[in-house]
């Protein structure tokens, strides 16, 4: 069979199904993507030196003959393998363990290379666990150079992952073919995508891994950009929506009957959704903002400027105690100007009967309503709408795209609706546009008045006792409730020092607050388990709800003023500011309190950024910084995709992405001039391109 990157990789030479259904565990399936497997490191190897000049602390390679190979016990028991390899310039001990067969592949006078870190191993200097090459000729793989350390799994290691890449790159390496033109290579100073990949796996120096580094990330970027704003052209250009007159005078009757002023952020959103509603395309808007900042109230007033214009609103939510708690706020504000509002979820759903075609619902909840509030629900194929021209979907991220394309594709006619995302997860901008470029975006920064910072402490684990005093204290003398979250909900075997939410409550409840009255709340209780948990705490039967972070999203407790966080660093500084958003959301000043059993400094000092920042926005920059762009939501199942090449981290590289793919759209509309590059975006997944 011809090698090609596209042939399966058990047919690789040396590989086989077996191999095959492991190398299935890193996403690697074809000859391709073995090329494209991306080291995550690399082991410089490069400083040759002869024998009798190494030095304790140096990393170097050596290149001689073994003079022995032997087995030996450690004083433990361990199996030990000591090979003693010299060059004329002396000789050097190298240790191995537990690898017996060794003494069998270095037999005296075998040419051998090896690299690693010298240093002392009793009193005489050796190289640990070196890596080793038989026979000194040729070009080496894994020593005397820059090694590349790659994504493992069990029964395949980096040292056999080089040797297949070094045979398909001398075999089919030059096969690989180039979806920019030489022109947009100079003029992005980028080099071959095949002298990339070939670079990423054998660099010559520190240089050419960048610039291996540049050209993949560059790619995998700009592949995102082009995405977006290729989606919203064909959005601007093909699709129509219902316009949806605005006048200032049925808005001020919306405002009027507000019992609090709007922000000037919120103001300026209304504005832009208005300008939306009278374009000829859909909007498609994500409006982002902190935890408390006035969201929902935006969103409600555009489905009142919707309901005034003759037409329906759905708004989304991924969770029934968030939908229940937005049906609650939208029936507030909107039932007193005769909106008619209803709930849609899972729990509430088999209590209705759905007209299929008329948008309305029969049964106790009336002939017809304007606003659709719900879950998952509302995407049941039984729920159908006839007059919708706006959704609402708070917290975009945690849907798929399939979901809302279903949502969408809801209205009966073919006008598409506006879209309004919202969300409270703090996203650096420069992350957002490259995500989410395709998106108009209004942000809301402005906290309403007299809304107080909530102040946070980092508690050492001794002051815990002191702690529950003082709670006990805070939930008496400011007649308030208290929110306790634990990361778990069961015990665990591997994380013994991490608090369980369900010991947690009864230990609580048990030792610490006989006398007050708990709830317990987690997610594996059925929702109506937990709109029961919550409707009791915020009618104050209950002082104190021991949760997971099911209460991340959304949660309204007018009087709880207190929230304690167990484990405090096994959550993103976004999660923790999400959590800590749970309180404060009145005039009331509130506390957040963040324990930990690490003592890492690195950690106690992420930790601490809660304490002095107060902006979502800054401490997701702060955690994109620290931790990686894999926990910028707290979890990795919130909607960012991963990146083999790039990194999220690298705004310089995501503005320079978007401004290439902006310029080359802008001269080349279809892109006709680069049709390798224009089929490799419509086979890519990557991303996401908010309009379906």
């Amino acid at each position: 069979m011809d090698l090609t990157l596209d042939t399966p990789v058990q047919y690789v030479p040396r590989i086989g199904p077996a191999r095959a259904q492991l190398l299935e565990k890193l996403g690697i399936s074809t000859a391709g993507d073995l090329l494209f497997h991306p080291p995550h490191r690399y082991n410089d190897f490069s400083l040759v030196s002869d024998i009798g000049k190494v030095q304790p602390g140096e990393t170097v390679t050596v290149a001689g003959s073994v003079r022995f190979a032997k087995n030996l016990l450690t004083k433990s028991g361990r199996r030990m393998q000591m090979v003693s390899v010299s060059d004329p310039t002396g000789s050097l001990e190298a240790v191995f363990f537990n690898q017996p067969f060794l003494v069998r592949t270095f037999l005296p006078g075998t040419p051998v290379r090896m690299a690693g870190e010298v240093s002392w191993f009793g009193r005489k200097i050796a190289l640990m666990s070196p890596e080793y090459e038989i026979n000194n000729t040729g070009q080496p793989l894994h020593t005397g150079r820059l090694v590349p350390v790659y994504p493992e799994t069990g029964g395949i290691s980096s040292k056999w992952l080089r040797g297949r890449i070094s045979y398909l790159l001398s075999e089919i390496g030059s096969s690989i073919t180039d979806h920019l033109t030489p022109a947009v290579l100079s003029d992005w100073q980028l080099v071959s995508l095949a002298d990339a990949v070939r670079m990423m796996h054998f660099p010559e120096n520190q240089t050419e891994a960048a610039e291996a580094k540049r050209r993949l990330a560059y790619d995998e970027l700009l592949t995102m950009q082009l995405s977006a704003i290729l989606a919203r052209r064909q959005w601007e250009q093909s699709v129509t929506a219902h316009r949806v007159p605005v006048k200032d005078s049925q808005r001020q009757v919306f405002l009027k009957s507000l019992p609090f002023k709007l922000t000037g952020d919120q103001h300026k959103a209304l504005d832009d959704i208005s300008a939306d509603f009278g374009k000829t395309y859909p909007m498609h808007r994500l409006l982002e903002g902190d935890v408390g900042s006035g969201k929902t109230i935006v969103a409600t007033a555009a489905v009142y400027d919707v309901y005034k214009a003759g037409f329906q609103s759905v708004l989304m939510a991924p969770t029934e105690i968030l939908a229940q708690q937005h049906y609650e706020t939208v029936s507030r504000f909107l039932t007193p100007l005769g909106v008619r509002v209803a709930l849609i979820t899972g729990s509430y759903k088999s209590e209705m009967t759905l007209n299929s075609g008329q948008g309305s619902l029969t049964g106790g909840f009336g002939p017809a309503y304007d606003v659709f509030v719900g879950t998952h629900a509302l995407l049941s194929a039984s729920v159908t709408f006839d007059r919708i021209a706006l959704i609402v979907i708070d917290e975009q991220q945690r849907f798929g795209v399939a979901q809302r394309r279903l949502l969408r594709n809801k209205a009966s006619s073919n006008v598409a609706p506006h879209l309004l995302t919202m969300t409270a997860t703090p996203i650096p901008r420069t992350v957002a546009l490259t995500l989410w470029g395709n998106l108009d975006i209004s942000v809301i920064s402005q906290m309403p008045t007299g809304r107080m910072p909530v102040k946070t402490w980092v508690v050492p684990s001794d002051k815990r006792d002191k702690a529950y005093v003082w709670i006990r204290s805070r939930l008496s003398n400011d007649n308030a409730q208290a929110f306790i979250v634990c990361p778990l909900i069961e015990e665990s075997e591997t994380l013994t020092s991490v608090r369980s939410v369900k010991k947690e409550y009864d230990r609580l409840r048990r030792e610490v607050f006989p006398d007050l009255r708990l709830a317990l709340l987690h997610g594996k209780m059925k929702p109506a388990e937990k709109t029961r948990i919550l409707a009791g705490l915020r009618e104050r039967q209950s002082d104190i709800l021991v949760a997971t972070p099911v209460v991340e999203v959304g949660i309204d407790i007018p009087d709880a003023t207190v929230m304690m966080i167990e484990a405090a660093d096994r959550f993103g500084l976004g999660q923790l500011h999400q959590l800590r958003g749970r309180v404060g959301r009145r005039d009331k000043e509130s506390y957040c309190l963040l324990f930990t059993e690490s003592e890492d400094e690195g950690t106690i000092e992420r930790l601490k950024a809660l304490e002095t920042h107060h902006n979502g926005a800054e401490l997701a920059e702060i955690d994109l910084t620290i931790r990686g762009p894999g926990e910028l939501f707290g979890t990795r199942q919130h909607g960012l995709p991963r990146l083999r090449y790039g990194s999220f981290m690298d705004s310089g590289l995501l503005h320079e992405t978007r401004h290439a793919a902006l310029k080359l759209v802008a001269a080349d509309p279809a892109l006709s001039g680069v049709p390798l590059l224009r089929e490799k975006l419509e086979r890519s997944t990557i991303g996401d391109s908010g309009f379906d």
